[in-house]
């Protein structure tokens, strides 16, 4: 899957890339809203309202990665982008202007499944099908270390939000890895009975919350490295997990075709399943399909096997957009870190999109 590369001023292991800006009609943009079951065909879009975000055209599609698109991350800024995919490459990408590639970061031998950043945004940490954990000086491009030790591939991974800096990583082995991203080698393993597909830190870091193949959610004392409670409702492979941003609830993906919010407030309810919402079916491809939070905790979005993505008002559970555009499934959504309406997506069909949203 290696391609031909050359190399571009002012910046480091560029690609020959292509931008280019969609037009209205393949995204539900800011001048343009989804008729979802009205009397426009196959999802014709009208036009409303006008120009929400700071972006060149409402859609902006970002081509240049070889294979299928698994994770796309803004930086805490929301100024770049890094993508991750099946070519084994991960690109980094501008948020402004014409969303210019200005570097591409090569090493893994697989498949590139789960990205985050550090919080300066000078690090980049991935977790790749090929065992490895790697971080990466975006600066430079250079890799600064790799993280072997897991025996299967790596789905998922998290970093701590506050603190010394931590990871955390989730493996079809079954262990759940935690370490410490100066040394090469873990900290140490918590070894389950099932392959872990999907994983988020708490804010304080001293609590896990981990999805797999047995459908289950379970709440980890990382300290006692021991189950405090699980969450029980979904009926297949959990897919992923987001805290929101008041650290009170958990949003859950799954194969069962439901996306979940959960209360995990301390001295919460028995019952901690909140609501359930409807809109994003897993499709055919059965990947590890992403959903997340507004930066507001007032809005989630998820991706979606019949090629959308759907984005809920948290509160009443309404599907607020359906956003078509994507030629395959959508495996990751995110929304913008700053205060603009703006969604990112990364799709089986090899492309990322920038979208702004609607009033």
């Amino acid at each position: 899957m290696s391609r031909e590369k050359r190399p571009a001023h002012d910046s480091f292991g560029s690609t020959q890339l292509v931008k280019r800006a969609k037009s209205d009609a393949n995204l539900g943009g800011s001048s343009a809203v989804t008729v979802a079951n009205g009397s426009a065909q196959n999802g014709a879009l009208i036009k409303a309202g006008g120009r929400t975000s700071s972006l060149v055209s409402p859609v902006m599609e970002l081509i240049g990665h070889t294979g299928e698109v698994f994770a796309a991350r803004f930086d805490p800024t929301g100024q770049f982008i890094a993508s991750g995919s099946m070519d084994r490459s991960i690109l980094l990408w501008r948020t402004s202007g014409v969303c210019e590639n200005h570097g591409v970061l090569t090493g893994h031998k697989q498949a590139v499944l789960d990205l985050h950043w550090s919080r300066d945004s000078k690090v980049l940490f991935s977790a790749s099908a090929d065992m490895q954990l790697a971080s990466w000086d975006v600066e430079t491009g250079e890799r600064i270390r790799r993280h072997p030790g897991h025996e299967e591939v790596i789905n998922c991974m998290d970093v701590s939000k506050r603190g010394a800096e931590m990871l955390v990583s989730g493996s079809d082995d079954g262990c759940i890895g935690i370490w410490d991203p100066r040394t090469k080698e873990a900290i140490s393993y918590i070894v389950t009975d099932f392959p872990i597909t999907a994983m988020a830190l708490s804010e304080a870091g001293n609590e896990l919350f981990t999805g797999g193949i047995d459908n289950d959610i379970k709440v980890w004392d990382l300290r006692k490295q021991a189950v405090v409670y699980t969450l029980l409702g979904h009926t297949d492979t959990v897919t992923s997990l987001q805290i929101s941003p008041d650290n009170q609830s958990l949003l859950s993906n799954s194969h069962d075709s439901t996306v979940r919010t959960w209360d995990i407030r301390p001295f919460a309810p028995a019952d901690r399943h909140v609501r359930t919402y409807d809109g994003a079916p897993t499709g055919q491809e059965r990947n590890l399909l992403k959903a997340s939070w507004d930066s507001k905790g007032e809005k989630i979005a998820a991706g979606s096997g019949d090629q959308s993505v759907a984005i809920w008002d948290v509160r009443t559970g309404k599907i607020l957009n359906k956003l078509p555009g994507h030629r395959g499934a959508v495996n990751d959504v995110r929304f913008s870190p700053r205060d603009e309406p703006i969604v990112l997506t990364a799709s089986s069909d090899r492309t990322l999109m920038l979208g702004e949203l609607g009033k």
